[in-house]
């Protein structure tokens, strides 16, 4: 299913659904709410085989590789790449 969310908002909304579904398959709370400038690694808490999965749900939901062109590592360079992408299309 790959959907173009329209405005950063929801794109920043549908993210935060997709990184909380990687922390609950963890067992780690969910995040309220994302902060851009928050680290994928040091702030969500995210290891490489979590990145690798959220490389996959993000590809699934808006059909972007964000790992395509090198790692990204923030919140902000995750949407930028989304965003990005989306456009291109």
């Amino acid at each position: 299913m790959v959907s173009k969310i329209n405005g950063p908002a929801n794109m920043k909304q549908e993210l935060l659904r997709i990184i909380n579904t990687i922390r609950e398959n963890k067992a780690q709370e969910p995040l309220k709410e994302l902060e851009e400038g928050a680290s994928l690694r040091a702030d969500i808490g995210f290891d490489s085989l979590d990145l690798a999965e959220l490389t996959v749900r993000i590809e699934a939901e808006f059909g972007v590789d964000v790992f395509d062109d090198g790692p990204v590592e923030t919140v902000a360079e995750t949407l930028a790449k989304i965003k990005d992408e989306q456009k291109r299309k």
